[in-house]
């Protein structure tokens, strides 16, 4: 295929109002930005939410907001970050940014139901922050929505609900779009093992967003109907078991973090190959290890529950099975630092935010093995240890690596550079004052403080306000590198079609890329990452 294609960029509106031209848009990488821009706006009200609630918990006693004010920052602050930051981000931006140009496609295999799916997720969007107005308050339930308080509770945890509904569909359209580009719309030669390991990471993420989401999707609806029609599934006065709301709920929402991780892992995997002039350790066993995480990732929901009245085998199970998932993390890290021993390592920000992301990770995953071990998890279960372990995995794991990919794609997808000196202050303040805010949280938990409580004990305001200190310096690292990833768009250098010497596809077109990504679809002839 060898079709001569005219030489514009995809920021080209052909004559067509800009307004116009970008709402009806079918181009992935449009798409990509639509998700971007918008994920950024729900990110900063998120990190708002969150910088009230540390202000709240810098001393024992009101010092902000009422304590049912406090819950609904809390219901909404999760709601925000996992429906609407971290499940949709790396895969809706990044993925609809670069899939078809690591793969060697014009688009994806579904243009039209790619939009769908951003327009599906601006909805859901607009109606979980709706909550804020509408009804009677923002829902004080947690993220979680647990029952039966979901079903009981008169603040609006219905709209909340059919919000994270419609968010969950979004979910699904973008993962069978991905799974039918990445089977059907591969360029020549790009076989499975030639695939880079970013798409392999996506593969993975695709079906459980295609098989995991269902589930969390009639689960809530069924909070719905139990709320309108007091239909008792899971309120006991009415004959309902709320622990079966917990089981139904934890199927989807542990394969979910795995919908967060998986493609910061495969960001990472990119990343460190370029950065450190090495092939990729163990390509086989990354590719593998993300099917793995996916596979074992549907069988360990139990470890949320294990306080719950589980019977004491099925509690050995699923710890057994929690451990047993750690396995495969290993692999991709070792593979990582195997691929990083004896090259020519280069600190430019992406590699920086990647090796951010293994050490962050790796605390997280740690600190997960503390909580997935039965004796340690019932001292352990609903403290502020669960909330820094959390993080750990989310922001530190997912957030750093939405991070490491904006910085290392930025100039392919801008066309410009950003202030590599000021991007790697920014990277320092954030990771420092990442630490210091949740890693007291950590310390404070094992001491006994519970979650989600609006007070606390005078024994534990020492690490709080050590916490909220660190969320001011997280937030400062969060404008700094706004502020730099803002003056590189707008005032940045022209950059050339490859700065860091990338081997992938993505780095084979033009900065930005052509509307169609190549001039003739290429063929591949080698395994990605084959630094000579």
């Amino acid at each position: 295929m060898t079709n001569t294609l005219k030489h514009t960029d995809f920021y080209d509106n052909e004559g067509k109002p800009a307004w116009k031209a970008w709402l009806t848009t079918t181009d992935h990488k449009r798409i990509g930005l639509l998700y971007f821009y918008s994920l950024t706006v729900f990110f900063l009200v998120g990190v708002l939410l969150g910088l009230m609630m540390r202000f709240e918990l810098i001393s024992p006693g009101k010092d902000l907001v009422e304590a049912q004010t406090y819950n609904g920052l809390f219901t909404l602050h999760g709601v925000i970050m996992i429906f609407l930051f971290v499940i949709p981000g790396i895969p809706a931006v990044f993925g609809n940014l670069t899939l078809p140009l690591l793969l060697g496609a014009r688009d994806v295999a579904f243009p039209k139901l790619n939009l769908l799916s951003w327009y599906l997720y601006i909805g859901g969007a607009v109606l979980a922050l709706s909550t804020l107005l509408v009804g009677d308050g923002p829902p004080d339930t947690g993220w979680t929505f647990y029952a039966p308080y979901s079903v009981k509770t008169g603040t609006n945890v219905s709209m909340a609900v059919l919000a994270a509904f419609i968010l969950g569909f979004s979910s699904i359209l973008t993962g069978l779009n991905f799974l039918t580009t990445i089977h059907r719309m591969r360029c020549h030669g790009m076989t499975w093992f030639r695939m880079p390991l970013f798409a392999w990471a996506l593969y993975a993420t695709s079906w459980i967003q295609l098989l995991a989401t269902p589930v969390v999707g009639i689960t809530l609806l069924m909070i719905v109907v139990e709320r309108w029609l007091g239909i008792g599934l899971f309120d006991p006065v009415l004959g309902g078991d709320p622990v079966l709301y917990q089981h139904l709920f934890w199927i989807y929402s542990h394969p979910a973090v795995y919908i967060m991780i998986l493609p910061g892992m495969g960001v990472i995997s990119e990343i460190i190959p370029t950065f450190s002039r090495r092939r990729i350790f163990g390509y086989k066993a990354i590719a593998y290890a993300s099917l793995a995480i996916a596979f074992i990732g549907y069988f360990v929901w139990g470890h949320h529950m294990f306080t719950s009245g589980m019977s004491g085998p099925a509690r050995i199970i699923f710890s057994i099975l929690t451990f047993l998932v750690a396995i495969p993390s290993a692999i991709k890290v070792f593979n990582w630092l195997a691929t990083m021993y004896n090259g020519s390592i280069d600190h430019k920000p992406p590699m920086l935010y990647a090796l951010g992301f293994i050490f962050l990770f790796l605390v997280g995953g740690l600190s997960g093995l503390v909580v997935g071990a039965l004796a340690t998890d019932v001292h352990l279960h609903d403290t502020y240890f669960v909330v820094g372990h959390f993080h750990y995995v989310m922001f530190g794991g997912t957030g750093f690596a939405f991070f490491a990919a904006l910085h290392y794609w930025f100039p392919k997808i801008f066309g410009k550079m950003y202030n590599l000196k000021h991007a790697t202050r920014a990277f320092w303040l954030l990771f420092t004052g990442f630490n210091i805010l949740y890693f007291p949280m950590l310390v404070v938990g094992i001491m006994g403080m519970p979650r989600r409580y609006y007070d606390y004990l005078p024994q534990f305001q020492v690490p709080n306000v050590i916490s909220t200190i660190g969320s001011w310096i997280t937030t400062a690292g969060l404008i700094y590198m706004i502020v730099v990833i803002v003056k590189g768009i707008r005032h940045g250098e022209k950059a050339s079609s490859n700065p860091w010497n990338g081997l992938t596809l993505d780095w084979q077109t033009d900065s930005p890329p052509t509307k169609e990504n190549f001039d003739a679809i290429p063929t591949v002839t080698e395994r990605p990452y084959e630094y000579k």
